[in-house]
């Protein structure tokens, strides 16, 4: 038997990075944690987007709860993302892990904080996310401009609320 022929090759170093996304809502911290918290909602600003196929959204939205979601690009791969929601302090803070891969391999693993406190009369948003990009198949500058982008796409979605 060739040893060789069925050694894996070594996985490729995990890159830790550690980024902050703050932005302000002209909405109440109550308004902005409803974004967070319904399941309608939450599929709107960010799961569903233009040209993508939603395969998959489960969301019980709870500590210990969880999210499943499956979907696709442009007939591109399956990305899956399975969450769970650690901490909820209603109004003001929410803490969960979540892993995302293509198919069976995941391609990271992050620990999320989603602050809200009252700023002016609205919403002072900080998401600070603690990331293990694996394998070299994503990038963390990627991640932190996906970031951004739902962050719009948020304000978009409470807009659209009135």
């Amino acid at each position: 038997m060739n040893d060789t022929a069925t050694a894996e090759a070594p996985a490729a170093a995990a890159l830790h990075t550690i980024f902050h996304v703050a932005r302000d809502y002209p909405q109440s911290p109550a308004r902005v944690f409803r974004a967070f918290a319904d399941k309608d909602m939450v599929r709107r600003w960010r799961v569903e987007d233009e040209g993508c196929v939603v395969h998959e959204f489960t969301f019980d939205f709870r500590i210990g709860g969880h999210e499943v979601s499956r979907f696709s690009f442009g007939g591109g791969p399956e990305i899956r993302l399975d969450a769970e929601f650690h901490d909820i302090v209603p109004d003001q803070r929410i803490v969960f892990a979540y892993r995302m891969g293509m198919g069976a391999n995941p391609f990271s693993a992050s620990l999320t904080t989603i602050e809200l406190a009252p700023s002016g009369s609205g919403t002072r948003l900080t998401y600070t996310e603690q990331v293990a990009m694996l394998d070299g198949t994503d990038s963390a500058a990627g991640r932190e401009e996906g970031c951004r982008q739902l962050m719009e796409k948020l304000a978009a979605e409470l807009d659209r609320q009135g």
